[in-house]
Formats: C-alpha cells, sequence, structure tokens
C-alpha cells in the first residue's frame, strides 16, 4: 500500500512526541488515535480504490475523521499547557 496521508505525526508535527507520550500514558488518547488511525486508513483504501465505497459513506468517514482529529488536538493542547 501507498503512504497514507493525514496520518497524526504528519498532521502535528510539533506534537509527535506528545502523541507517543500520551499514547503510552492515557489510555483514552490511545483509544482515540487508533480509531482515528482505524478510520483514516478506511478513507485513504476508499480513496485509492482499494476498498471503494459510496460518497456518502466516505463523507460521513471524513467528518468521524475530523471530528477525532479536534478531539486529539484538544487533548495536545491541554498537555501542553503548564501546570500551575
Amino acid at each position: 500500500m501507498t503512504h497514507v496521508p493525514h496520518q497524526l505525526a504528519a498532521e502535528f508535527p510539533d506534537k509527535a512526541e506528545a502523541i507517543a507520550r500520551l499514547e503510552q500514558q492515557d489510555a483514552h488518547f490511545a483509544r482515540l488515535t487508533a480509531e482515528y488511525d482505524a478510520v483514516n486508513r478506511l478513507i485513504h483504501k476508499a480513496e485509492t480504490n482499494i476498498a471503494p465505497m459510496d460518497e456518502l459513506a466516505e463523507s460521513a468517514e471524513r467528518r468521524k475523521r475530523a471530528a477525532l482529529k479536534d478531539e486529539i488536538y484538544a487533548i495536545l493542547v491541554k498537555d501542553a499547557q503548564p501546570t500551575s
């Protein structure tokens, strides 16, 4: 299979270290990133016609990926804030 675009390390290159750390330390975060990766691979397979799907289903998966990405980013931003 070809390179899968939209991987989290590529989407948030400055957060790659935090992503790896949080995946090890936070089970919820790890589940979110695993789900994001699964949805992202599914979309990539549809885009490359390896496993085509209808437009409505692909659109729903894209929305799901965007929502997961937003939730992941919110956790990354919160993690980066200094604790007082």
